[in-house]
């Protein structure tokens, strides 16, 4: 119906329209591997195909995690994308089909061109800054918002810096770290 709609709306007739309910569900279309890291890279791959970028997909996987690394000589500023949105959400995508209808799961961790450690290297400078401000200032930093692995990585760089705490504060997509000072107990 909604379909239909919208068909009529741009002046398309009905015999045009695309039907929704005559489109075979993709398991009868694609068979997927059994494995959820080959699941994984089938995804990815796919992406970078319809993406018109050329790349292999390296997977390492361990008991805790599957690590996707996109390895070539092409941009990868499209598949990253603005702030690593798109190669978080693609991240996303690819947990949910390696791990459709299994009970046991791992993390999944997509990468293209250095992307992740480049960010990584970012988030702690800025964490380490938001550190000192906080001890000279003696006030609390709010920082930028991030996604919860960003926010995980700059928990983890200040979790043993003495003289500060962290936690995360708001509510997706606008929750970020606060940094702040130890009250001292004297």
């Amino acid at each position: 119906m909604l379909c239909t709609q919208a068909s009529e709306a741009v002046g398309m007739r009905r015999t045009e329209a695309l039907r929704w309910d005559s489109l075979a569900p993709v398991a009868e279309t694609f068979d997927w591997p059994d494995t959820p890291a080959e699941r994984a890279r089938e995804l990815v791959e796919g992406v970078l195909d319809e993406l018109d970028l050329d790349g292999d997909v390296v997977v390492e996987e361990d008991e805790d995690r599957i690590a996707l690394t996109v390895v070539g000589t092409d941009d990868y500023g499209l598949l990253i994308g603005k702030r690593g949105q798109t190669i978080d959400a693609l991240q996303l995508l690819c947990y949910q089909a390696a791990f459709r209808g299994m009970r046991e799961r791992k993390r999944v961790v997509l990468d293209a061109a250095g992307y992740r450690g480049r960010r990584r290297e970012t988030l702690e400078g800025r964490a380490d800054r938001a550190a000192e401000q906080a001890l000279t200032n003696n006030r609390v930093v709010e920082m930028d918002p991030m996604s919860a692995q960003e926010r995980r990585v700059v928990h983890e760089r200040l979790k043993d810096r003495a003289g500060v705490e962290t936690y995360s504060e708001g509510d997706e997509p606008h929750r970020c770290v606060v940094v702040a000072p130890l009250i001292s107990g004297d």
